[in-house]
């Protein structure tokens, strides 16, 4: 296959993702936004496990559904705790315990965590004066939403994808 080719369709899945990100955050707005969340759309942040174009599809999805659902600030932090996170997800694409890829659910749990939680939230959305307990707070609200989003339901998908022949061709296919 040339080249060319290689690049529309590793283009396309980025443009598929991403709109998948931002559909899928919209239809779900009540738990995709706010301080206590579950953005179902952030199991897609496995997806790097099965190419570096999938870093690029996630976090432009992120940036979109922030731009139209969310604050400026979100648009910021949000993003880019989701590039940081896709990043390592993808350092992480071949490790697995008992074969399941539940370290490369780890850095979005972690990044949103910190710089979602424990800074964007409590700096800029907390109505009293930021604490170390508030911060403490909004960090694990958030972690156990992107538990539920990356290290059940992405963790789910991947395996999904890798055990599913057409799945694993359609996302994975030069």
């Amino acid at each position: 296959m040339n080249q060319k080719k290689l690049s529309v369709r590793r283009l396309v899945r980025c443009a598929v993702i991403a709109a998948v990100y931002v559909v899928v955050c919209l239809v779900l707005a009540p738990f995709s936004y706010g301080a206590v969340q579950v953005r179902v759309a952030e199991a897609l942040c496995l997806l790097p496990v099965f190419g570096a174009e999938y870093i690029v599809g996630v976090t432009l999805g992120c940036f979109l559904a922030n731009l139209i659902g969310s604050t400026a600030i979100d648009v910021v932090f949000g993003t880019l705790a989701t590039l940081m996170a896709c990043l390592v997800t993808y350092k992480l694409r071949n490790v697995r315990i008992k074969g399941l890829a539940i370290p490369a659910s780890l850095p979005p749990v972690v990044f949103n965590m910190i710089i979602v939680g424990a800074f964007e939230i409590t700096f800029f959305f907390s109505d009293g004066a930021p604490t170390a307990a508030l911060a403490a707070f909004n960090a694990v609200t958030v972690g156990i939403g992107e538990i539920i989003s990356c290290t059940v339901l992405g963790v789910a998908l991947v395996k999904l994808i890798e055990s599913n022949d057409s799945l694993h061709k359609i996302f994975t296919e030069e």
